[in-house]
């Protein structure tokens, strides 16, 4: 039996914390290590170097795209008319319909 298993879960959840927050701190120490002895090899050789480390990456930002086809049996369900045609397109297309029927 491990130690843990006699934890609460609010304990546990306080070891996870604390876990979490001393890796943290041992990656920001040994990426400041990393740098400097980057810098100390760069300097050796009479070169600057000049890194940057980026916080996070954007998130995209991708835009809505207006719906062009509607389920004529449950007008609720549309279909931008990008990506797989959802089942309700492929039922109608496989009985025989067209698609410029549904347009919006």
């Amino acid at each position: 039996m491990t130690e843990y298993e006699e934890l609460s879960e609010t304990e546990l959840q306080k070891v996870i914390q604390n876990a979490e927050k001393a890796l943290k701190e041992k990656q920001a120490s040994k990426r400041k290590e990393v740098i400097a002895k980057i810098n100390e090899l760069a300097a050796s050789i009479g070169v600057t170097v000049d890194i940057r480390e980026e916080k996070e990456k954007p998130a995209r930002k991708g835009k809505k795209v207006a719906p062009k086809y509607r389920n004529p049996n449950d007008p609720s369900q549309t279909w931008t008319g990008r990506g797989v045609a959802p089942k309700w397109m492929q039922a109608l297309l496989n009985s025989g319909r067209d698609k410029s029927e549904f347009l919006i």
